[in-house]
């Protein structure tokens, strides 16, 4: 008994600790207080990519040390540049006119794949198809960004704010209307009567040589001014506006800042609501590798978080938009099961999925002291959790059934402080997130 006393104390002082970091103070937010409602969207169609992580085999592709990197995430690195190429071609193939990619370029950050990636979408502008980044948290300044050759992992060149923005010159940053000073922000025309807010929430300048690059996704209060004057711009403009960004506007699941809070920008109640106000109605986000829409309601009006799955992740999704007589048609394409058809391509990439999200839930319960009994089987059901929730429109009747009887009961006590995590990860948060329609009014 005074085992399980000194294990739920240790486990009481992790989960405090971990409570306390997602305490953040709000910034001054400047709301806009007119309650009509936002300008009409005009009609348009587009596409939206995300968290294309593009990394070249030149930096290594086998060894212990490339493994290790590949068996701590879900991503098929080493099919980032088919899956791109396919993704690239399915696009041109449709009536879009422009694409937008929720940031996480590349693997992380390195110069070399900066370079792919933006010969790759030149290949779209080319077209006549205009293409719209952000920066993810692996893109700049990236602390790790490393090649691989045996067991050693050798530092290679990364960019800077500067060179990000030199690069993708292209594809947001030379056009814009407006860029804010203190970040990759910036605000550009999509079409007639329709304005793109591109946000900059890394934590890129914060990043120290030597310790992990930073996560989380956040902005200072002169970015949070800025993107104010380009709200008002909008407003003066009579134009409807769409918003970009890396990080999640909101919660998709329900506790997910409290698991995960570094996969939504803080204080994300009050930004939700800043950007409400000024008729900010969708944005488009990635980060998660989950493909999930979810929506929040401020003082009669609201926006959409349209999150789009990682490219690299299966099932792999590319999101097709089409906006007519103000309202939003979306369906998706998942292409996992289409790059290399007649083979088991598709199922190992899912298996591949449940099997780094086990690998990284059983780290964790041993840090909590879970037997490894115990840990099997509860890694099990999260992995089971977070296929679901990366593949949308969650289904809980496909919900394995966990035999709580099998724990032990350091085991079931822990499962029980957990359980929310489970739960809602298989509870689907309105509306649907892969084929749904919705009015902009």
């Amino acid at each position: 008994m005074k085992t399980i006393i000194k294990k739920i104390i240790f486990l009481a002082v992790i989960l405090a600790v971990f409570s306390a970091c997602g305490k953040k103070p709000s910034l001054n937010y400047d709301f806009n207080t007119d309650t009509s409602g936002p300008a009409r969207y005009p009609d348009v169609q587009f596409a939206v990519i995300s968290d294309i992580h593009v990394y070249s085999k030149e930096l290594g592709s086998t060894g212990s040390a490339f493994e290790k990197v590949m068996l701590s995430d879900r991503k098929l690195l080493l099919d980032s540049i088919d899956l791109l190429d396919f993704a690239i071609n399915e696009i041109l193939s449709t009536d879009v006119s422009f694409v937008l990619v929720a940031g996480d370029l590349t693997k992380d950050g390195e110069l070399i794949n900066h370079r792919i990636v933006a010969e790759k979408i030149t290949v779209l502008k080319d077209a006549g198809i205009n293409a719209y980044v952000v920066p993810g948290n692996h893109d700049i300044n990236n602390t790790e960004s490393f090649s691989f050759s045996g067991d050693i992992a050798t530092l290679v060149p990364t960019v800077s704010e500067q060179e990000f923005a030199e690069i993708y010159a292209d594809f947001g940053f030379k056009d814009a209307i407006m860029r804010d000073s203190s970040s990759l922000s910036y605000l550009t025309e999509l079409s007639s009567g329709l304005l793109l807010l591109a946000i900059d929430a890394t934590r890129h300048k914060e990043n120290v040589a030597g310790h992990h690059p930073l996560v989380g996704g956040k902005i200072n209060q002169q970015t949070a001014d800025w993107i104010a004057s380009a709200l008002r711009e909008a407003d003066r403009r009579n134009a409807a506006v769409i918003g970009l960004m890396h990080h999640g506007f909101m919660e998709h699941w329900n506790g997910q800042a409290k698991l995960h809070p570094d996969y939504i920008i803080q204080d994300f109640k009050n930004f939700g609501k800043f950007l409400a106000s000024w008729n900010v109605r969708v944005g488009f986000t990635g980060h998660y590798h989950a493909h999930d829409i979810t929506r929040s309601d401020f003082d009669g009006k609201y926006m959409y978080d349209i999150e789009t799955g990682s490219l690299i992740t299966a099932p792999c999704p590319i999101r097709y938009v089409q906006i007519n007589n103000n309202t939003m048609n979306i369906r998706s394409d998942f292409i996992v099961g289409k790059l290399h058809p007649g083979t088991d391509f598709a199922a190992k990439a899912q298996a591949f999925v449940k099997q780094t999200v086990m690998l990284e839930a059983a780290s964790t319960l041993r840090k909590f002291r879970v037997s490894e009994k115990d840990t099997a089987i509860i890694a099990d059901a999260v992995g089971d959790a977070f296929n679901a929730h990366y593949s949308g429109d969650e289904n809980p009747s496909l919900r394995p059934t966990l035999d709580k009887s099998k724990l032990g009961l350091w085991g079931k006590i822990v499962l029980s402080i957990q359980q929310y995590v489970l739960d809602g990860l298989w509870k689907d948060l309105i509306p649907a997130d892969i084929n749904i329609s919705f009015s902009l009014d």
